[in-house]
């Protein structure tokens, strides 16, 4: 087991996360299909026990591989993922209260998010500071280099602000229920700036540099998680914003939520259409599975919820037909990525360690003439 986990990265949380999007995105869908809920319950168990076991493979990976660990926290190409640990714990603390509850008692539910929630805050700001701090004064990165992967760290705490206000309601009343609310927004603030900032590398990269290596080409579905996120996060607000915030401000997070929401939903679904043309194009020319294939999942989640926010405060069916179509793919695509995971864990190629690269033949030693080695 302590060998086996030497090259487990920090990547691997997007697993828990694309699971547990599973579970509080179908809770809300607009479907009252039997059963759907209970299914829904248990998807968000499996992501809690995914955590968990995560939790402890990673702490062995530290424990006994620091040198790995180390390498990887200054590796401009995994660094950033550690942003996934963050947003791991706060989607499983988000389905503790959206279906676990159901489970678990609302009590227990509380009690789980709150910790959890605290948790992945804490990790997600430092993420959001501590990964492009390394990047700049580490090795040195090229702009050639850029991928959608650099958003991790700093759309962490953008999960945060969608996932904090489910906690408000569970508050005291006044000053508490206020500060977390407010405190949300700073965050929903944060990211969404922090992302503008990284988004025109990762879009000039694309069109100067040409497409990205197959392997990489999945994560062009990160893009999606700030447009989805941010505009679930601002329908929150307008939830729980009434008794919370004095008047006017409730009703102008109302307006946040069309006004913002409305635009970039209809950008995330441009871009959802120009990354699948990317996926489609890589696997015609041999993109295989790797676990960067999880980016079709929590990314494509978050639109789900997006689209339900804005259903609820628009009242227009079109969005509520956008969350079950994208709901659909979310499925296909989790269960796609959870099998093929199962399988490469069950032959052991996804937990090996990199290949060494070929060594080129040593070109042969002949004879002159005269019978002089040349």
């Amino acid at each position: 087991m302590v060998t086996a986990v030497r090259h487990l990265g920090p990547n691997w949380y997007a697993s828990v996360m694309g699971t547990a999007i599973v579970a509080t995105a179908g809770a809300a869908l607009p479907l009252r299909l039997p059963g759907l809920r209970t299914l829904c319950t248990a998807v968000w168990a499996l992501s809690l026990l995914l955590l968990v076991a995560l939790l402890c493979a990673r702490a062995l990976h530290w424990r006994h591989h620091s040198d790995q660990a180390r390498a990887h926290l200054l590796d401009p190409a995994t660094a950033p993922f550690y942003g996934c640990l963050a947003m791991a714990l706060l989607a499983v603390g988000g389905g503790a209260l959206t279906v676990g509850a159901d489970w678990i008692g609302t009590s227990a539910a509380v009690a789980l998010d709150a910790v959890l929630f605290s948790a992945g805050t804490v990790l997600g700001l430092a993420a959001a500071v501590v990964v492009p701090y390394l990047m700049a004064v580490g090795q040195k990165t090229d702009p050639a280099q850029a991928t959608p992967v650099w958003l991790l760290p700093v759309v962490a705490p953008m999960v945060s602000a969608a996932l904090g206000p489910l906690l408000v309601p569970h508050l005291p009343p006044g000053q508490a229920r206020a500060t977390l609310l407010l405190a949300c927004v700073a965050m929903f603030g944060l990211s969404l700036l922090a992302t503008l900032l990284m988004l025109p590398l990762v879009f000039a990269r694309l069109l100067t540099g040409g497409p990205l290596p197959l392997a990489l080409t999945p994560t062009l579905f990160l893009v999606l998680g700030p447009l989805g996120q941010s505009t679930t996060a601002v329908g929150k607000f307008a939830d729980v914003a009434p008794g919370v915030v004095a008047e006017p401000y409730s009703r102008g997070f109302d307006a946040l939520a069309v006004l913002y929401g409305v635009p970039v939903m209809g950008f995330a679904v441009l871009w959802l259409v120009l990354a699948t043309a990317h996926v489609l194009r890589a696997r015609r020319h041999g993109m295989g599975f790797a676990m960067t294939w999880w980016a079709f999942t929590f990314p494509v989640g978050t639109c789900v919820t997006g689209s339900e926010a804005l259903a609820r405060h628009t009242g227009l069916v079109a969005y509520d037909v956008l969350a079950i179509g994208l709901y659909g793919v979310l499925v296909v695509a989790w269960g796609t990525a959870a099998l093929y995971t199962v399988r490469g864990l069950v032959s052991g190629e996804l937990l090996a360690g990199p290949r060494p690269a070929p060594v080129a033949p040593r070109p042969a030693r002949g004879r002159t003439t005269s019978g002089a080695v040349r």
